[in-house]
């Protein structure tokens, strides 16, 4: 059975979309996913299903939407596609907790970075459906603008690599 590996967004983030871990996890086993771990508090999941990419993104939007009254956002990444993800950053010299990753449903458009306001140096290079942003100086203070940024969910690289890891581990244990 493939790994998929689900990253909610807006979940237990600035204290909007609580969902402890625990009850994501038993959701997902209801779900008829197996194989269910959850990483860190921030909505990443990671399971085994049969079912097709939109499918199963449908069905954890769907019980999620109905647990929490508003469906937060799923986008799903496979295991090969998530240690892409990893080790495709176009920053190496980043700090990989200063360098976050922003994944989309969708390649943004086109022109995507023509709205970009980028006024402390950070640099920013879309790859398909990921958009990653260095930020020289954190993110925390940051002034950046795009647009493109808010129909995704970010994680730093750090947290993409360990996703990927352990999505790896779980395709191993066959």
């Amino acid at each position: 059975m493939p790994v998929y590996v689900a990253l909610l967004r807006a979940v237990n983030v600035g204290g909007t979309g609580a969902l402890p871990m625990a009850e994501l996890k038993q959701l997902c086993e209801e779900l008829g996913f197996a194989g269910v771990k959850t990483y860190i508090q921030s909505g990443n999941v990671l399971f085994r299903s049969d079912g097709a990419e939109a499918r199963v993104r449908k069905l954890l939007e769907d019980a999620l939407a109905k647990r929490m009254g508003k469906p937060p956002g799923v986008l799903l990444r496979s295991a090969v596609e998530l240690q892409a993800v990893a080790d495709g950053s176009p920053f190496p010299h980043a700090k990989p907790n200063y360098l976050l990753v922003t994944f989309l449903a969708e390649p943004p458009p086109e022109d995507a970075l023509d709205k970009l306001s980028a006024p402390d140096g950070e640099e920013v290079s879309i790859a398909g459906r990921e958009i990653y942003i260095h930020f020289p100086n954190g993110s925390g203070r940051s002034k950046l603008k795009l647009p493109a940024l808010k129909a995704g969910t970010a994680r730093n690289l750090n947290t993409v690599r360990k996703l990927a890891e352990m999505a790896r581990e779980m395709e191993d244990e066959g």
